[in-house]
């Protein structure tokens, strides 16, 4: 399955980027420029979602 997600890129004063995604609380990462954050977003959600099937959670 493949779910799409928005993301939030919020820059950071010093530099970077945090980044949210809104539809899963707590799903929060850091990357030192879009690309990385992008890319850490990515990993951040599948791991979010994996830990839901794990604990029998449905996905949003």
């Amino acid at each position: 399955m493949q779910y799409n997600y928005k993301i939030m890129l919020h820059k950071e004063p010093e530099g970077g980027y945090t980044v949210t995604v809104p539809p899963l609380p707590g799903c929060i990462t850091y990357g030192e420029n879009v690309d990385e954050a992008i890319e850490m977003a990515r990993d951040a959600i599948n791991l979010y979602i994996e830990e839901l099937v794990d604990r029998g959670e449905r996905q949003k």
